[in-house]
């Protein structure tokens, strides 16, 4: 049997703009995806500083001036990478949740999903434990950057007025509960120490100690 496929040229010319406007697309965000890809490696592997634009242009497989097509400048470059791996770490962390969960029940499915992907996700982690201590990342940047975990903080705000955890700052809470994540992951990558199953439930119910009540 004859595969039936019709090739751009047997399109109609509106057929036909769709088409390469859809080939066009693709290219432009595999381009924009290759580059903050490099830059995730580099920035991992060298720093912000050692991370030139020459050099993520190389990685990326593009020419260094095909960078500012898509991005004004290194600052806005490295914006945008931490939205984005922001975002896809509130993704995981809030799989399977529901607002309407009791406290701890939600707070704890929450946990085990950013642990996951803390300990998993290696390449996105460690970007962000850097973005922690680094002036890279513009101020607006961060705030814009905590949305998405909006959930959470509502989790713990509830928590708060229903009297389940301790009326502390977010911040406080965020550094008990998420941010030791990031240490047990550079102790994995340094093959210093590995989270066994029955170990992570043991951390979670110390984090949840912590935090409560």
């Amino acid at each position: 049997m004859e595969e039936c496929y019709r090739t751009p040229y047997l399109l109609s010319t509106k057929k036909q703009t769709e088409f390469y406007n859809m080939i066009k697309k693709k290219k432009i965000k595999d381009k924009k995806s290759a580059l903050l890809k490099a830059t995730l490696t580099l920035v991992n592997n060298n720093g912000f500083h050692n991370a030139p634009m020459s050099k993520i242009a190389k990685l990326a497989g593009v020419a260094p001036a095909t960078i500012y097509l898509y991005f004004e400048n290194k600052q806005d470059l490295i914006n945008t990478l931490y939205l984005e791996v922001k975002s896809s770490f509130s993704v995981c962390a809030f799989e399977g949740y529901e607002a309407d969960l009791p406290v701890k029940q939600g707070f704890e499915l929450i946990w085990y999903n950013a642990a996951s992907y803390k300990l998993n996700q290696i390449e996105e982690s460690t970007f962000l434990s850097q973005c922690d201590n680094t002036p890279m990342i513009d101020e607006e940047i961060r705030k814009e950057g905590l949305e998405p975990l909006r959930p959470l903080l509502d989790l713990w705000e509830r928590g708060k007025k229903e009297g389940i955890i301790k009326p502390l700052s977010d911040f406080i809470l965020y550094a008990y509960t998420i941010y030791p994540l990031s240490f047990l992951l550079a102790m994995q990558e340094r093959n210093l120490y590995k989270v066994s199953k029955e170990e992570l439930s043991e951390t979670f119910q110390m984090t949840w100690s912590a935090i409560k009540s």
